[in-house]
């Protein structure tokens, strides 16, 4: 009795510096590879993971996991119905079971894909504001059973996490939301000064057709701004869940440059591509790959020189997918390269070249740190830029392992 005393404080003071811990951060993906080490850590379990509640597709989304990939963590869907994960949520309450294989509401789908056995497994709902926004799963107890003070320290973890994601969603939503808000002012000012101007009665019909021109213009990067804002309140939320295929990158590139063409074309700049033979297939969203690759071909071309050139390559090693985007543009200043992936953040020498959004390539950075994967630039002022994106492509006979 005395020993098991002892555990228990110990559990509580380990959940006390827990705590600490996850008020120090506000970074989505950092508080929730905390939460998960360290539900592992006070429960002496294998593994621990993250499964966030949809409640439009009524699924859940495996979010993060200790022994987990990202890349083929983000797929993993959990039915709401016929899974214990299902089941927390909708009871909205702790479950502990030593033998899922002979627990009906056992969904072993995920098992099958990951070739990981699960034996034991407890689960706690993650509530915050009287609503389920997840689950909070340890599995595989080292020694013994997992214990009602195994529960009880997971059930106070599970709170503290709930509130932690919470606050940490709010904070980055209401700080995306200040910056979109500023960045909208230009062009609704833009859009007051022609509608103001069109009422002017002695303006010419020529003016009159540019101003017209000038409020299409300024919709159309409206429309675009929304759309890039609700790309990346979706990922840095930890909303948009990737869907991993297996597909040939080379095909995928020549997508892209066939959609690019035309625009390579009046901008007079031309597209090479540089790609290695027999790739392997790439496992990963192939929709946000596209997305990446889209968004850095169109820079390449945008900031490019009359007569330029845009080198897109693709190469395979050690267990890794190397994309570059290489171009023959104007270079950028080096104390510019720190900021280039921050929200709404314009290198000023390049400003009047092209107007954007400001938010491409951030939105780039949270898809290939998604994927598990870096991106990083290379540019020198004159002679160009090049972009690499390293994804990781690990061997397909190694799984990962997790199961729900």
């Amino acid at each position: 009795m005395a020993e098991i005393k002892t555990q228990r404080l110990g559990g509580y003071r380990r959940l006390i510096d827990i705590a600490r811990d996850l008020a120090s951060t506000l970074d989505l993906d950092v508080l929730l590879h905390r939460i998960i080490q360290a539900a592992a850590d006070i429960t002496d379990a294998e593994a621990a993971s993250i499964l966030l509640y949809d409640n439009t597709t009524r699924q859940l989304h495996f979010q993060v996991a200790t022994n987990m990939d990202q890349p083929t963590l983000r797929g993993l869907t959990v039915p709401l119905e016929g899974s214990i994960a299902g089941w927390i949520v909708v009871h909205k309450k702790p479950l502990r079971i030593s033998d899922v294989h002979s627990d009906p509401r056992y969904f072993g789908n995920v098992e099958k894909s990951t070739k990981f056995v699960t034996r034991s497994l407890m689960g706690v709902p993650l509530i915050a504001k009287d609503k389920v926004t997840g689950v909070l799963e340890v599995i595989n107890k080292r020694q013994g059973e997992f214990t009602p003070n195994d529960e009880d320290l997971l059930s106070v973890l599970g709170a503290q996490a709930a509130v932690a994601i919470e606050n940490t969603r709010l904070f980055q939503q209401s700080d995306l939301i200040a910056d979109f808000v500023h960045e909208l002012r230009t062009p609704l000012a833009s859009l007051s000064t022609a509608t103001y101007l069109l009422l002017r009665p002695e303006i010419s019909r020529q003016q009159h057709d540019q101003i017209v021109r000038n409020i299409h213009a300024e919709t159309l990067r409206l429309n675009t701004l929304a759309s890039s804002f609700l790309d990346l309140a979706r990922l840095e939320s930890g909303r948009v869940q990737f869907q991993p295929v297996d597909f040939d990158v080379s095909d995928l590139i020549s997508e892209c440059c066939e959609v690019m063409q035309s625009r390579a074309d009046e901008e007079r700049v031309k597209i090479v591509l540089d790609v290695s033979p027999a790739l392997p297939l790439l496992r990963a969203d192939r929709d946000k790959i596209k997305q990446v690759v889209l968004n850095l071909l169109s820079n390449a071309i945008k900031y490019n020189r009359p007569n330029g050139s845009v080198i897109i390559g693709a190469q395979s090693a050690e267990g890794y997918m190397t994309l570059t985007v290489q171009d023959t543009g104007l270079g950028i200043p080096e104390d510019a390269l720190p900021h280039l992936f921050e929200k709404f953040y314009r290198v000023h020498e390049t400003e009047g070249k092209a107007s954007g959004t400001g938010l491409g390539l951030s939105i780039c950075k949270k898809i290939v740190q998604g994927h598990g994967g870096e991106i990083e630039v290379r540019s020198k002022v004159g002679v160009g830029t090049t972009f690499i994106v390293k994804l990781p492509n690990p061997d397909k006979t190694s799984s990962p392992s997790y199961s729900p």
